[in-house]
């Protein structure tokens, strides 16, 4: 099976159902199709062969739903390109991957000559939107139109669909291949866990290029769902897509949870259609989640753990166990428990199985897990050896096998020969009323070797010390735990493209 099945079902099943709103612009699932296979037309048309690498760097919309599809019915494979990276690392990307063509939208269309000298294989450019393609790239939708559609490529399910770059938050992105058995195997996960089907309209809310929110795209398509757009997220856009839409079911990770609920225009907005959010990416604080279940009292949460190289779902935690008090609460804190066909256990620095509620590294086995790193055969050898993807996450499971993600290894202070999580002070931080982000690291300690340093962004209007913050952890964590330092700011904190705190980022800040 590949990636096209879904699509080719979802015209079976609803040839004339709504299949994409974006703006003014709505298509069924025939006029989606039609349009897929005249863009992989227009690709084959300008020299772009099976195998090639097709990017794309653009804001959340109809036309790149279509570039989905479109780039393997020509055979080729997606490249999708993170919006806010500088031309630099896009160069170093695009020329990694060895793209041939690029699409790219009028939110980027002048980042093109950045972009194109230093390219090394790019050769065709096409641009999408309403404004006039500069000089040496082509319209795409003109394209579109004059092109004529063809025949859809042939898959197996090892073969690459996409190269996809990961975020790069903690080092250097890396291109994870992903073959289309991969994102049907998470496409079959998603809907044993989700009820998608036609009455559904899934708000793409997360950027596109970022697998948080593919997590959902091809299994809305494949029950024939709706796909609804906003080119990027903000809390106002979203409320009112989803009161206008009456959608039904979206993807955030926790930090845009945090922006919407503490939004002061939220009551102004009838959000009682929207069934579900699936959160993940990063870990969620209590205080985030009590507050979003208060504020959208008729929507669901359900927790999905995972990462680029498993396509990206391996545990989920249903709305069943999303509850405050009673005897399910102590599972709200997990990631769930492993996908339908995920396998997963925790290992030691030698990979043998700990035992339960022992830290150590998350590894994942199943066909979920990518086919490797592009070009990077030895790091795909030590991340994948004895056939389980090691995650670099820390974590436990418990008796009922809920798996507990505690944090990134690499993000684990020892301070004082302790061992402490970010994620376990930075839940304890956000439960501060004037806290509106933050974000825990290690820095180097002449005394304790590393000491725990806070970044805390506070709301509008709000204020609060470093003896404050201290002071308020001390009465939910061990005092080890607790920052001894605490840098306090207005502005909110770096985010990466797909919402996530950039540590990077605030490391280079604090020169550690």
């Amino acid at each position: 099976m590949s990636v096209l099945q879904g699509l080719g079902r979802a015209c079976q099943i609803n040839a004339n159902g709504t299949a994409t709103l974006d703006g003014g612009r709505r298509r069924t699932w025939s006029e989606f199709r039609e349009r897929v296979a005249r863009f992989a037309g227009a690709l084959r048309a300008t020299g772009v062969r099976p195998g090639d690498r097709v990017a794309i760097l653009a804001l959340n919309g109809d036309a790149y739903l279509e570039y989905f599809y479109a780039v393997p019915w020509a055979g080729a494979l997606v490249v999708p390109l993170n919006i806010r990276l500088a031309p630099p690392e896009l160069t170093a990307i695009l020329n990694d991957a060895g793209a041939v063509a690029l699409v790219v939208d009028d939110a980027f269309a002048a980042m093109l000559p950045a972009l194109l000298p230093n390219l090394q294989s790019v050769t065709r450019v096409f641009v999408s939107g309403e404004g006039a393609a500069p000089a040496g790239a082509t319209s795409l939708g003109a394209a579109i139109d004059a092109a004529q559609p063809i025949e859809q490529a042939d898959f197996a399910g090892d073969d690459v669909y996409g190269i996809f770059y990961t975020g790069g938050t903690t080092a250097a992105s890396k291109g994870v291949m992903l073959t289309h058995g991969n994102v049907v195997a998470n496409q079959m996960n998603m809907l044993a866990e989700v009820p998608f089907g036609r009455p559904t309209v899934y708000l793409h809310a997360a950027p596109m290029f970022h697998l948080a929110d593919c997590a959902a795209t091809f299994s809305v398509t494949a029950s024939a769902g709706a796909h609804a757009f906003v080119p990027r997220f903000d809390p106002v856009p979203v409320m009112r897509e989803i009161q206008t839409r009456r959608v039904t079911h979206t993807i955030m990770v926790p930090s845009m949870i945090n922006m919407l609920v503490n939004a002061p225009t939220i009551g102004e907005y009838d959000l009682s259609t929207l069934q579900l959010i699936l959160y993940g990416g990063s870990p969620i604080s209590d205080a985030v989640l009590r507050r979003a279940m208060e504020a959208l009292p008729k929507t669901g949460f359900l927790q999905a753990y995972g990462m680029t190289e498993l396509a990206p779902v391996a545990t989920f935690l249903s709305t069943t166990f999303h509850v405050t008090d009673g005897p399910l609460a102590g599972k709200l804190r997990s990631g769930g428990r492993a996908a339908v066909t995920a396998e997963i256990r925790i290992v030691d620095d030698d990979d043998r199985e700990v035992p339960r509620g022992t830290v150590g590294q998350i590894a994942v086995r199943g066909p979920i897990v990518m086919k490797g790193y592009w070009n990077q055969p030895k790091l795909t050898a030590d991340t994948l050896r004895g056939g389980w993807m090691h995650t670099g996450d820390g974590g436990y499971m418990d008796d009922d096998g809920f798996v507990f993600v505690v944090d990134r290894i690499k993000d684990m202070m020892i301070t004082g020969g302790e061992n402490v999580y970010s994620a376990e002070v930075e839940n304890a931080i956000y439960q501060h009323p004037a806290v509106a982000m933050c974000a825990v690291i290690g820095v180097p300690d002449e005394r304790w070797g590393e000491r725990v340093h806070a970044v805390v962004s506070v709301k509008p209007g709000r204020a609060v010390t470093e003896a404050e913050l201290v002071a308020h952890c001390r009465t939910l964590i061990a005092a080890y735990k607790c920052p001894r330092t605490v840098s306090v700011r207005s502005d909110p904190l770096p985010l990466s493209g797909a919402g996530k705190v950039l540590k990077t980022v605030l490391r280079k800040e604090l020169a550690v």
